[in-house]
């Protein structure tokens, strides 16, 4: 029997890496679905929905095909509020304002489709972020430097952004928007298993 393809629906390159470092080779395909059609004040329910209608709009393309396809989204979860990518760099600012010295809880919904059963099976992660209580220098350079611009939440931990994260409780892989272990879970749900070789990582 075949290994199934592994199809990312994301643009992420931090998602891409995290699969290649494991072992894995995504195809990429962007579903470049609309976030904003969404409104879900839960931020579980948010995740996991955007994940789910990610995955969805690419699995169409891969139907009947032995295909696996991964749908992420992330969002940050701070004093009650939900947080994605900062539209500006003075929202980035405002953000990081009331993220030093603070803690967050970062969400990332994942939703894994069999193209050929047409199975699914989704879950979602949460870790928490302590963040270091910036000075204002600090906060302004990070939202001028653009990084924060680009990522749920205003920050990375694997790039610059990191230096301002005190410490993480939770999977750190969860945190860069794919979660190693939700995948292990939801390969195993789906009924595959995974086989380590010199080679990379085989999903059978």
């Amino acid at each position: 029997m075949s290994h199934p393809i592994f199809v990312l629906a994301s643009a992420s390159p931090t998602r891409k890496s995290i699969l290649e470092n494991a072992g894995i080779k995504p195809i990429i395909r962007v579903s470049h679905f609309d976030e904003d059609a969404i409104q879900v004040s839960d931020p579980m329910s948010l995740v996991l929905t955007l994940a789910q209608c990610k995955a969805k709009a690419i699995a169409a393309e891969f139907t009947g095909q032995n295909a696996l396809i991964m749908g992420c989204d992330s969002i940050m979860y701070l004093n009650g509020i939900i947080y994605g990518k900062p539209d500006s760099k003075e929202i980035a600012i405002a953000t990081w304002q009331k993220m030093r010295g603070n803690y967050c809880e970062l969400y990332t919904g994942h939703c894994l489709i069999d193209a050929k059963t047409q199975r699914s099976a989704m879950r979602y992660g949460v870790t928490k972020v302590y963040f270091a209580d910036a000075t204002d220098a600090e906060i302004v350079s990070y939202a001028e430097s653009g990084e924060p611009l680009c990522c749920a939440g205003c920050f990375t931990m694997e790039k610059m952004g990191g230096l301002l994260i005190e410490k993480i409780e939770g999977c750190h892989t969860n945190v860069l928007g794919l979660s190693l272990p939700i995948l292990r879970q939801l390969l195993g749900e789906l009924g595959y298993s995974i086989r380590f070789s010199t080679n990379g990582t085989a999903i059978q």
